[in-house]
Parts: structure tokens; sequence; C-alpha cells
């Protein structure tokens, strides 16, 4: 990092910041939070749902590939809309829909039903991912210090929230009254939190003339160069080869723990929080890692240490190592994917959020069918150990794409 862009990331640092800007990054953590505490509400009780359907786990895989539908397309044109509309406006629509879709899985009695369902529940979710990523990546320009990771500190710890609360109820409560009471309460939060959203300015870019490390200042005027494009797609693939890991965990994690080393129901749902506590502590310290050591040995590090640990919670003869596994995974995994969404949208904008994180939740939402479809051809566990591949190979391409 040159020296004046490290004299600038420390006045920063030391100079206060505006009420307004603080404020909107703690509405901002909400919205990240609700969205992890949703979703993981809605994982944790896939098993439920599983039993409930008759499904098999390629019937299983088909049904969730209606949450990677829904939620890619949605992605593709949620950039325009947030053009268009703005960014907080369309991460408080996205907000109301996401509550009111996740009750309505445990309404269905089939596979093909549950698939028709989960494609507006995947249509809420890609929205608010891109709107929100997109409000977060003005508000880090703005304040021209690394605080992604905090972003996606709250969205893990509101996972962990969730599935630490599914696991708990799981045994005395239906599925069809634990989504609805996730209902209420997303509606709730995103009723108070996003009435406060939309009375916020969004901020204005950073000075373009600013660089940053890993690439240009971010491009929301002109449309983007060929090499801006290139850059951004491998970004994106980065996020998807992270998120491919975070996908697959949150929906077979449970049923690995379950089903091929018997743990107790409760105990298997505490897999993905185990996952993802360890996942929001190295978000946590996200921003104090990138300020001090770069993005680079953040990606390479953390790819190599999300491959040892999935191999360590795929293939661990009893539960409390595949636990253990669980959680070094999360730790590797932690930042790679704030930073390649942070740094497509520092360099395009909300486009490039937009297809960076069509990349990234796409691999994160494909990830589970694509684990069912090799869980029935080989076993689960080996299925889950393409998690390892894929997370070394997001490590070898952040070498590659070093400054």
């Amino acid at each position: 990092m040159p020296l004046l862009n490290k004299i600038g990331t420390a006045a920063s640092r030391s100079s206060p910041t505006p009420p307004g800007l603080r404020r909107l990054r703690v509405i901002l953590t909400l919205f990240f939070a609700l969205d992890g505490f949703i979703f993981a509400g809605w994982v944790v009780r896939i098993p439920a749902i599983k039993d409930q359907t008759g499904a098999s786990a390629s019937d299983l895989g088909l049904a969730l590939l209606g949450v990677s539908v829904g939620a890619v397309i949605t992605m593709t044109l949620t950039g325009r809309l947030c053009r268009r509309f703005g960014t907080h406006p369309v991460t408080v629509a996205c907000g109301v829909l996401l509550s009111l879709s996740v009750a309505l899985p445990p309404l269905t009695h089939s596979a093909p039903a549950l698939g028709a369902v989960l494609l507006i529940f995947g249509a809420a979710y890609g929205g608010i991912n891109v709107a929100f990523n997109s409000a977060a990546v003005d508000l880090v320009a703005a304040l021209r210090r690394p605080i992604m990771p905090s972003f996606h500190a709250a969205f893990s710890l509101g996972g962990m929230a969730g599935a630490g609360l599914g696991g708990l109820i799981a045994g005395s409560l239906s599925p069809t009254r634990h989504l609805l009471g996730l209902t209420v309460i997303g509606l709730l939060v995103t009723g108070v939190a996003g009435r406060a959203l939309l009375r916020i300015e969004p901020p204005a870019p950073a000075d373009s003339s600013q660089e940053r490390e890993g690439g240009p200042a971010p491009a929301r005027g002109p449309a983007p160069d060929t090499r801006t494009r290139r850059l951004v797609l491998v970004f994106g693939l980065i996020a998807l080869c992270t998120a491919f890991g975070e996908g697959a965990l949150a929906d077979w994690g449970a049923l690995h723990l379950e089903q091929d080393l018997a743990a107790h129901p409760g105990i298997a749902a505490a897999g993905y929080s185990c996952f993802a506590f360890a996942m929001t502590l190295g978000r946590l310290g996200g921003t104090t890692l990138l300020e001090r050591l770069g993005q680079t040995p953040i990606l390479v590090a953390g790819g190599a240490t999300a491959a040892a640990g999935m191999l360590l919670g795929a293939l661990a003869p009893t539960v409390w190592l595949a636990l253990l596994g669980f959680a070094v995974t999360g730790l590797g995994l932690a930042n790679i994917f704030p930073v390649a969404i942070e740094r497509a949208g520092a360099l395009a904008g909300p486009g490039g959020v937009a297809t960076a994180s069509t990349l990234g939740y796409g691999g994160m939402l494909l990830g589970p069918p694509a684990i069912g479809f090799m869980a029935d051809w080989f076993t689960l566990p080996t299925a889950l150990t393409s998690v390892a591949v894929l997370a070394g190979v997001a490590a070898v391409i952040g070498y590659t794409t070093r400054p």
C-alpha cells in the first residue's frame, strides 16, 4: 500500500465519524444481522421439512435449487433497481419480502411445492444482499476504512443466533410456528430500521483520485472498461469459491452430523452455530487485520485455513472433531467474501456488487443442490470435501491477483 494511502487511512481512523454515517452504519448492521438470523432459522429446519415432504437427498437438492434460481435472477436485476430507486428503498422492500417468504416452506408437503415457494424466498434473499452490500460499499468509500467485514460479522452473528435458537426449539416447536415467528420478528425489525434508513441520504462516493489497495477507486460514473469487468469477475469467482462452503454447511452440516455421526438433533443444529460463531470472531477482527496485513495475506491464509478445516469437518470420525472442523472453516472463510464484494463494488459501484454477489451468493445457493447430487452419487462426507477444494482454489486466485 502506498505511503500516502497509509497516511490517509490513519487520518480517517483518527478523525471523528459524522453522526449521519455512524447512524447509517448501525442501521445497515441491523439489516445484515436480520438477514443472517432469518436465513439460519430456515436452514436449521431443513431436516424437519425434508421429512415432512418425504423428499430424497436429490429431491431436496432440486427443491433447494429454487432458492438459487430466485436469488440469481433477482441479483442480476437488483443493481439496476439500486441505481434507479436507491439502495436504501430496495433494502427495505426486500427486507419485507424476505420476512414474509420465510413462513412459506413449512406450509408445503411435496418437493415441487417446496421448490416453488423457495423461488420467492430466494428472490428476496438475493435482492436484499445486493442492496445492502451496495449501500455498505458506499459507506466504506465515504469512511475510507475497510469496515466491510464488520457488516458480514453481523450477518454471521445473526446466523449464529438464528441457528442457536433453532437448535433449542427444534424438539419443542413445529417448523410452521418457528418460521412464522421469524416473520413477525423480521417485519418488526424492518419496520423500525427501515423507517430510519429511508430518512438517511446515501453518502456521496469517495474522491475517485484516491487509490486503494487491490485496484482503482470506485467507478460509479462511466461504464467499467474491459479490465475492470475482468477484475470484478475475478473477485466474484473468489466469492463463489468461498460462499459455496457457507451454503453447504448451512444446508447440509446439520444433516451430516445427524445422519453420518449419529448426533442428537440439537447438537446437529449447533454445527452451523459453531461455524457462524467462528466466522463472526474472524470478521469482528477483520478490519484490524486488513489495515495491518492487507488483502492478499487475508485471502491466501483464509483459503488455506478453510480447506484444512473442512477436510477435518467432513472426514472426522466423531461429532466433536467435526464441530472443530466447522469452526476452523468459519475462521478461514470469515473475511474472504467481504473483501471480494467490497473490491468489486469499489471497482464498479452497484453493478460490480451485483455481478460479484450473483457469482458469490450463486455459489452459496448452488452449493447445497450440488452437494445433494454428489451425496447421492458418493456419500455426504465425500461431497463436503468439495468445499475444501474450492477454498484452496480461492487462496490460489487471491495470490495470483495480488496488487
